[in-house]
């Protein structure tokens, strides 16, 4: 495995990898269509040095460009709404979505909604998809993440927060796929540490989940375990020696490959995070890992048998589920996540009211071991209170 070298690779979408290959921007936005981007990311990357970088290789490349960074760390409904203005009155021609899962779930919320007037909410994940055949095209969007974690760059599924309900929503059209996901690891080697940390523990919770969706999808399975097997190698040494280039190319691999995994589905932790995410915005990879050690004892009667191939793809010398359970507890306190939600800033009393909206997510009907809102109720007074 050769990570300080350019690959391309064609499933399930067009993947640029590569050290430096932002520079090769203007080019792939001619290659997708695009003669006047618009890049979408979010409030807290605007300033950041490589959103820099993509707009000056937009400039030496010719193109005209504009950018919309009106995005929350948990996307709404209004921002998306916002950013749709922008992209008609600039009159654009595609999408850049880049940064985190919030700046590329704003981007590619924006791009579902730029050339139509359907609402938002009739592209729900959960919901039969709009007939499209009498609208324009969706427009062509290019994905390119800043952290190694959501790996939400090769679908256009988005995490969404209704402001109404203050729930969040998956949506998304199985005929709007990007045009390229751009992997390049020098994006990620100015991530704090923390957020290396919680985007990795992001990345590494898909893979877990994925592949414990109680369904037979031998494809998922295997590149869920391949994720795993990336996220637990590079992880560490990304958090311990933030400028090692291999090692953010390792993570950001893996995430990208989890992200493609949970198209089998997800769990139980993600069920609750997008809730206690849309209700306390929340990082979400955060409350991902906090909230991952009682979900995992909560499921362990129905996932045991998948702990044996995680363990090996990890590298551990046990393959029980006490060993795999340790193994996660370590590396959640060797990366300094905090053990309990309550140490987030989640409020101790919210369990039965995020019980009830997490019942709704999609995430909860893919968990391994059949739920009750009871039962959610109990596994986020656990988080809330115990942890690991």
């Amino acid at each position: 495995m050769n990570l300080l070298r350019n690959h391309d690779w064609s499933l399930p979408v067009p993947i640029a990898y590569g050290p430096g290959r932002v520079g090769q921007m203007a080019e792939f936005c001619r290659g997708a269509g695009m003669r006047k981007p618009l890049l979408v990311t979010d409030k807290g990357s605007e300033a950041l040095p490589i959103i820099g970088r993509v707009l000056d290789a937009l400039d030496q490349g010719g193109l005209e460009k504009g950018l919309y960074a009106d995005i929350s760390p948990n996307p709404r409904d209004d921002e998306i709404a916002a950013g749709c203005q922008a992209f008609r009155h600039g009159r654009h021609d595609g999408i850049i979505a880049m940064g985190g899962g919030s700046g590329m779930d704003g981007g590619k919320a924006i791009s579902l909604l730029a050339n139509n007037d359907i609402d938002l909410w009739a592209f729900n994940y959960d919901a039969p998809s709009p007939d499209m055949s009498g609208e324009r095209a969706f427009p062509p969007l290019i994905c390119i993440p800043t952290t190694a974690g959501t790996g939400a760059e090769t679908e256009s599924t988005a995490m969404i927060t209704d402001t109404t309900r203050m729930m969040k929503w998956c949506v998304w059209h199985p005929l709007h796929k990007p045009s390229l996901a751009l992997l390049d690891p020098e994006l990620t080697i100015g991530l704090p540490r923390k957020l290396t940390a919680w985007t990795g523990c992001d990345a590494m919770i898909h893979a877990i989940e994925a592949y414990c969706v109680p369904d037979y999808h031998p494809i998922c399975d295997g590149i869920a375990l391949e994720a795993l097997a990336l996220t637990a190698r590079w992880l560490p040494q990304a958090w311990a020696e933030p400028e090692n280039l291999e090692a953010r190319g390792g993570m950001l691999l893996g995430s990208c490959l989890a992200g493609i995994s949970f198209l089998k589905g997800l769990g139980l932790v993600h069920a609750i995070s997008h809730m206690v995410g849309a209700e306390f915005s929340t990082h979400h990879g955060l409350t991902n890992a906090v909230a991952l050690p009682a979900v995992l004892q909560f499921n362990r009667p129905a996932m045991e048998h998948r702990v044996p191939a995680m363990a090996r793809a990890m590298g551990l010398p046990e393959e029980s589920f006490e060993a795999f359970y340790r193994a996660i507890s370590e590396l959640l306190d060797t990366l300094e996540v905090p053990r309990t939600l309550s140490e987030i800033g989640v409020p101790e009393g919210c369990a039965a009211q995020i019980a009830e909206k997490a019942m709704q997510d999609a995430a909860a009907g893919t968990n391994p071991r059949p739920v009750t809102v009871e039962d959610i109720e109990e596994v986020t007074r656990t988080a809330l209170q115990v942890g690991r």
